[in-house]
């Protein structure tokens, strides 16, 4: 039970880190920053916002440039930490708790993707999922690890009219990211 509340904690955090404002036009994906940080490391356009202000327990979040005073969500991408000692969860248990938060937690949510991504260093789960959150239809685009007695969660959160306009470099943004 102590599980379930912090992983349901977990989305609501990821849930209201949607309510941000406006998308992007152009990317010059040559140009990109880094940000390097003690048990990881990402890289992302030099043009993408980061904050690091810890807002709703994020280690950080890069938001996309705005492109236009019309849009009104803001394409971005978010790190949550979450400390799993004493819960006993592996990836699988975790994976299976969170997919069972998203139908259930957000409006009209549905798993697109949820597939085992094996790699030289670390196996984890890539989730793709629709749902509404407010006046905004959203895609998420999820990547979950469990190192130690960690849980990271690495979120793409797109307007879903605007995600095929952002999957190129949000993949890109995500498989940047390092667990050191």
């Amino acid at each position: 039970m102590k599980e379930l509340k912090l992983i349901i904690g977990l989305f609501f955090v990821i849930i209201n880190l949607t309510v941000f404002g406006q998308a992007i036009e152009n990317n010059d994906l040559d140009r990109w920053g880094a940000l390097t940080e003690e048990n990881y490391s990402i890289n992302y356009p030099d043009d993408w916002e980061l904050n690091q202000s810890g807002i709703m327990g994020t280690s950080f979040i890069l938001f996309s440039p705005i492109s236009s005073e019309k849009d009104q969500f803001r394409e971005n991408v978010n790190l949550l930490i979450q400390n799993l000692t004493g819960l006993n969860l592996d990836l699988n248990k975790y994976v299976e708790i969170s997919v069972d938060q998203i139908r259930t937690i957000l409006t009209d949510g549905k798993i697109i993707t949820n597939e085992r991504i094996t790699t030289e260093n670390l196996d984890y789960q890539k989730a793709i999922y629709t749902g509404k959150q407010g006046i905004f239809d959203l895609t998420f685009e999820q990547y979950y690890w469990v190192v130690g007695d960690n849980a990271f969660v690495l979120t793409l959160t797109c307007e879903t009219g605007e995600f095929d306009n952002y999957q190129t470099v949000g993949e890109k943004i995500l498989n940047s990211f390092n667990i050191k």
